[in-house]
């Protein structure tokens, strides 16, 4: 099983990203993280089974998020468990 880092690019801070990655990484059963990062993104860190499934939400985000563009990249799984928001 692969760690995958998702960064999103477009209106995606002040709309509740982070909290609606949050619901939907628990709906799914996904551990990893999410945060906002100071250049404007937010970033996620994603693993588990269903980690395409989140990766597949994250393309349109939560109701008033404007999703631009989303960069994927392999990192190294950590086995961590739960999701948290940064």
């Amino acid at each position: 099983m692969a760690r995958t880092l998702v960064i999103i690019t477009g209106r995606v801070q002040g709309v509740g990203f982070r909290w609606g990655t949050l619901e939907e990484a628990e709906r799914l059963g996904v551990s990893g993280s999410v945060r906002n990062e100071t250049d404007g993104t937010v970033r996620v860190e994603v693993e588990g089974d269903r980690t395409d499934e989140l990766i597949e939400w994250l393309r349109h985000g939560p109701r008033y998020a404007e999703v631009e563009n989303i960069e994927l990249r392999d990192i190294p799984e950590t086995g961590e468990a739960g999701f948290k928001v940064g």
